[in-house]
């Protein structure tokens, strides 16, 4: 049995998943009871135009352990996870993406390997979305190595568990789409932070939109890719 940790701060991004967002979170409710002394789940709302907002406040009145925060428009998933990053209050921090796509109760998979590393990071084990988003992962793979220098099995996997005194060593977080998981991991590559993997499974999305895949999406990617390169050359962080 996995030992318990004395507090954590569960965020989950969301964007136009009003079919997924109640289950979701009801489920992490029961996890989080059995892993934590003391825990919170922050539903962050990226601007959405359907009724996500609306059933993450009511879920938040009926539990004080959640916290809702939204944003007037579409930001970005980056934007998302920066503002869950910067809500969460307690030693040890984890995200997980709102689309059901993973099953919230395999952190107990991350919760064995913290002790020992700075951040644990998932990575999928057999991937079940569109073959053009296993293109891009493995495109994103060889750019990352050439612009970055590391080489994780699945960089974009969206569980990944932190130390809290570890993402203050490379907070602040400026990409806000896509680039933000590659952000992470450089960042904590250049402060030389222990990173462990983890194998978790992978399900079909049920209900709503993957947007990783549009053009937009990857052309900001490209764009905060160059950003971040410059940044950790030539900037201050």
């Amino acid at each position: 049995m996995v030992n318990k940790l004395p507090e954590l701060s569960i965020f989950f991004p969301f964007w136009n998943e009003e079919k997924n967002i109640e289950k979701v979170v009801r489920k992490a409710i029961v996890v989080a009871s059995k892993i934590a002394d003391r825990w919170e789940i922050i539903m962050i709302d990226d601007g959405s135009s359907d009724n996500t907002l609306s059933i993450a406040k009511r879920l938040a009145q009926e539990n004080p352990n959640l916290i809702v925060v939204f944003h007037d428009r579409n930001r970005g998933y980056g934007a998302a996870l920066k503002s869950g990053f910067e809500k969460a209050k307690y030693r040890f921090v984890v995200f997980n993406d709102g689309d059901g796509q993973f099953d919230f109760s395999q952190i107990s998979k991350f919760i064995e390997k913290i002790n020992k590393a700075d951040i644990v990071i998932g990575f999928r084990k057999k991937r079940l979305d569109n073959p053009f988003r296993h293109l891009l992962m493995n495109f994103l793979k060889i750019w990352d190595f050439i612009f970055f220098g590391f080489n994780f099995r699945d960089i974009d996997c969206g569980f990944k568990l932190f130390k809290k005194e570890a993402l203050r060593k490379i907070m602040p977080f400026k990409s806000e789409g896509a680039m933000i998981t590659t952000e992470i991991l450089a960042k904590a590559k250049k402060e030389k932070l222990k990173i462990d993997q983890v194998e978790v499974s992978h399900y079909p999305r049920l209900y709503g939109d993957q947007s990783g895949g549009n053009l937009r999406v990857i052309r900001r990617a490209i764009r905060e890719s160059f950003a971040l390169w410059f940044d950790l050359h030539y900037g201050r962080n």
